[in-house]
């Protein structure tokens, strides 16, 4: 955690950059750049790699892109550049895998209830579009699969989260026995504690539906972002990358 190496500060500006542009391009930003539902008509392919950039506020670049300042550096250090942008980007894509398919799940999951519900395809399209249906639908589903299903059609994913999570886990497999701290929590923990506790509250969000951080918060695709991270640093330490830098 001390001086900020070449990629992070690369990273750190186009965040930077990204946000900025978004505080003049307001909405029009948000439905080009964030991560859309691919069957939304707003999805566009590269938006799988630009929603990495987008955040939806100030704490949230904040709070991101010091966990990338923090725990990035000794990480680069440790991979090299170009591993460590291999690594940063695959983390990110993961997130964005897991967090694609548990919508995916959720949205045929209601999709599908409401036809057999009696629905029409085209009352389902309306209700996509606008929000707006029948109450007669909700004797035979409930308003919480209506939300599910209108929110995963949606809501895009938008934020750095996902890799930062991977950067996360790397920092634990390779110091874990620094000592790190909660805000809410004023005793030092080590690594290779705190981070798993972070990716089990997560895990639980996502799961229960109730977040313990407050909501908007794309707590699969923190999960994703941990586990294809996990699974790099566990194929690199096996193989001992640190012989093989890609410098």
């Amino acid at each position: 955690m001390g001086r900020i190496t070449e990629t992070v500060k690369v990273l750190l500006i186009i965040n930077v950059i990204f946000f900025v542009g978004t505080q003049f391009l307001g909405d029009y930003a948000y439905q080009l750049f964030s991560l859309w539902f691919f069957e939304n008509e707003n999805f566009k392919v590269w938006q799988i790699v630009t929603h990495m950039f987008m955040h939806g506020s100030f704490m949230h670049i904040l709070f991101n892109m010091y966990a990338l300042w923090a725990f990035g550096g000794p990480i680069e250090q440790m991979l090299g550049q170009k591993r460590f942008l291999f690594f940063y980007f695959s983390a990110g894509l993961g997130a964005a895998f897991l967090h694609t398919l548990v919508n995916y799940i959720n949205f045929e999951s209601g999709y599908n209830a409401l036809l057999e519900a009696g629905m029409s395809m085209g009352n389902i399209e309306q209700l996509l579009k606008t929000g707006e249906y029948n109450t007669g639908i909700l004797n035979s589903v409930s308003k919480d699969t209506l939300q599910d299903l209108y929110m995963s059609y949606n809501t895009p994913a938008v934020g750095a989260s996902g890799a930062i999570y991977g950067i996360l886990v790397a920092f634990g497999m390779m110091f874990p026995n620094v000592e790190l701290f909660l805000l809410f929590v004023p005793i030092p923990i080590k690594a290779k504690y705190f981070i798993p506790v972070i990716i089990l509250i997560d895990l639980f969000s996502g799961v229960t539906g109730y977040s313990l951080f407050g909501g908007g918060i794309a707590h699969f695709a923190h999960v994703g972002g941990a586990l294809f991270g996990f699974i790099m640093m566990w194929y690199w330490k096996k193989n001992q990358f640190n012989q093989n830098r890609w410098d």
